[in-house]
């Protein structure tokens, strides 16, 4: 029995269903998103999406959908399904599923009448190509096969019209066709396994409504061009397989390709192994190098994201090359001793005052899962040094300064420089200007890790200066961010005012190795921590005691930004919590640790199904909100599994 199984009952059932998504990835970048009935309800679903070279490599929906119609005795059943402008549903194929599996790949079963039909879907590892297997299981009499494509060919963020610019001709190719709508586009390729007769017959298809984007507040209709109709016979007992690609393929091989991927692709039979599969679709490589794509199915590759999942996603897995791989990558990206915060080639930005100080933190956690430290010295000091001298010196473009009390003042008009990073109306959502308690936390932390180093594998580094700073950076964070009558952290300080909100920033400046907080102190962030910010989904971004405090992240764009870090939970924050508790507490956290991870098993089946969603409400029951899969929150939960395991060894 597959691990992840809905039933006829659950299938059929629009509110369910239309809420369980699924995204599947490959190491080219592209993707398959929708939901579990094949209806999409947000612009960023489609069957290829595809990174386009002449458009900056950003991903762009080739084809959206796929119709199958089975034909029995002159009577026909689509078995697609799609939501129009108006609230109409047309087809409603969903009415014939039987069962949706995930094990050993995504597999929907179809009956109507007599006839049994499954489809099946994997990706080519590394090759913009995604398989689709028919197979006809069962059936009394002659049957016919008739699959409908839906073509839009524009960017995941945009939606597309109908319009008589689209190049609606086709080029015939081994068994399907080639198409191309608009110049610039790599072209799409569906071809069979077996021949099969192509009717062309173009289109356009008004209206389909994307739900989520409706409720999101943004526009929600789009035009899809169907190009004709692929039809063929089918036999009981017979499979097909559809190659949907940017390349040609040959159809011989087909059978092939689709077994071979198969063998490739880790069993999704187990909590874990549905993490361990998910951790592996955020991967991305290009050019021998490899990178993170931040979360699906719309974010790019983040460096602070990278930095916090990078331990989770590759060392928990015993992936230490992979984590060399894309730590490279990253210190290729530095420049006048800071890391970009996200984007790459002309997109790249830098405004970020925590990113930098994070690789700091990725290093410590590579050594505290096995790697040598002469290593990190050896390869890394320079870097190390080329991040600390950017940051004493400063830098006003970033909004970075060190001020003489040797801590780090970041501000910036109208930009977020921490990870709470929302805008809205061009202004920061939660502006956090100041002394701000992770990055002086961060700052403190990747001095100390850089001495304690450098004390040890190079005696002949003048080390003064820094030895210095640190001691003046220590004794004023506790003077900064500390007063007798609050028993936490200010979460900054500024000018204007000292924010004593209770945020999980203080959580992440109690968590690090280095810290100049007594354990007394780290004890009573804790304490506040797990009395107003934990959840079983994650630690909420403001405490519900708070009068800013938002616990849905839902509605259009300003109702969501508000919320975003103003009472949501976040998964992610678990990794500096369950650091903090094993510090604190040592082998006695296990337990607590362990009812984490295993209250987050059911999440396998909510949201984006085998993964774990961005954020969560910060109020029960705690619904899965934003990306349906991010690195940073299934790394977390790997990094919690991991350090189980080596705690009860």
């Amino acid at each position: 029995m597959s691990y992840i199984k809905f039933d006829k009952r659950q299938l059929t059932n629009l509110g369910f269903a239309l809420r369980k998504e699924f995204v599947r990835t490959n190491r080219s970048g592209s993707y398959a998103s929708s939901t579990v009935i094949g209806c999409n309800t947000r612009k960023y679903h489609g069957l290829l999406v595809v990174p386009q070279p002449n458009f900056g490599d950003e991903n762009h929906v080739l084809l959206s959908s796929l119709d199958l119609t089975v034909v029995q005795h002159e009577a026909s059943f689509n078995l697609g399904i799609h939501k129009y402008k108006g609230g109409e549903y047309n087809p409603k194929g969903h009415k014939y599923m039987r069962e949706y599996i995930t094990d050993p790949i995504p597999k929907i079963t179809y009956r109507v009448g007599g006839v049994v039909v499954s489809v099946e879907s994997i990706f080519s590892e590394k090759n913009a190509s995604m398989f689709v297997k028919y197979t006809l299981l069962e059936a009394t009499s002659k049957t016919t096969f008739k699959i409908k494509p839906f073509l839009a060919f524009r960017n995941i963020h945009d939606l597309t019209q109908a319009n008589a610019q689209a190049d609606t001709s086709y080029l015939g190719v081994n068994n399907g066709f080639r198409m191309q709508l608009y110049n610039g586009f790599t072209p799409l390729y569906l071809q069979f396994s077996k021949a099969v007769e192509y009717i062309h017959s173009p289109d356009w298809f008004h209206d389909f409504e994307y739900m989520k984007e409706k409720s999101r507040g943004y526009a929600c209709h789009e035009d899809l061009l169907v190009p004709g109709e692929f039809e063929f016979n089918m036999k009981k007992g017979e499979s097909i397989i559809l190659q949907a690609s940017i390349e040609e393929g040959n159809p011989s091989t087909f059978a092939r390709q689709f077994n071979q991927q198969l063998k490739k692709r880790v069993p999704r039979d187990s909590f874990k192994n549905n993490l361990i599969n998910a951790a592996q679709q955020f991967l991305v490589e290009k050019n021998g190098r490899t990178e993170i794509a931040a979360g699906l199915p719309w974010y790019g590759s983040w460096g602070r994201d990278t930095f916090i999942s990078l331990p989770g996603l590759t060392l928990a897995l015993n992936e230490e090359k992979k984590f060399i791989n894309i730590l490279d990558t990253w210190v290729e990206k530095l420049s006048d001793g800071f890391f970009p915060n996200k984007g790459n080639g002309d997109k790249i930005d830098y405004l970020s005052a925590d990113t930098s100080l994070w690789f700091f933190w990725t290093l410590q956690k590579y050594i505290q899962f096995g790697g040598k430290a002469a290593f990190v010295w050896k390869k890394y000091a320079q870097t190390m040094l080329a991040v600390l001298e950017a940051y004493r010196k400063g830098n006003p473009e970033y909004g970075i300064t060190m001020r003489p009390n040797g801590l780090i003042y970041a501000e910036k008009e109208n930009v977020p420089l921490s990870w709470m990073d929302a805008i809205l109306y061009g202004k920061a959502v939660t502006p956090r200007y100041g002394f701000t308690v992770e990055i002086n936390a961060l700052w403190y932390n990747a001095i100390a890790f850089y001495l304690s180093l450098a004390d040890k594998y190079d005696k002949r580094t003048d080390t003064e200066d820094w030895k210095r700073i640190l001691n003046f950076a220590g004794e004023n964070f506790k003077a900064v961010f500390m007063e007798i009558k609050h028993t936490y952290l200010a979460d900054y300080v500024n000018e204007q005012k000292t924010s004593w909100k209770v945020r999980p920033n203080m959580l992440i400046a109690a968590s690090l190795p280095f810290s100049p907080l007594l354990d007394k102190t780290r004890k009573s962030v804790l304490d506040v921590v797990k009395q107003e910010l934990f959840t079983p989904r994650g630690i909420r971004t403001l405490s519900p005691e708070s009068s800013d405090y938002k616990s849905k992240y839902e509605g259009n764009i300003e109702s969501r930004d508000k919320a975003f870090h103003n009472g949501t939970a976040w998964p992610w924050l678990l990794i500096p919590y369950a650091d903090l508790l094993t510090y604190l507490y040592k082998k006695g956290a296990v337990a607590e640790l362990q009812m984490i991870v295993n209250r987050f098993e059911e999440e396998m089946t909510e949201h984006g199904i085998g993964s774990i969603s961005e954020l969560y409400n910060g109020d029960p029951p705690y619904e899965g909100k934003g990306g349906v899969s991010q690195a940073w929150s299934v790394s977390a939960l790997l990094c919690l599994m991991y350090r189980i395991e080596n705690e009860q060894k």
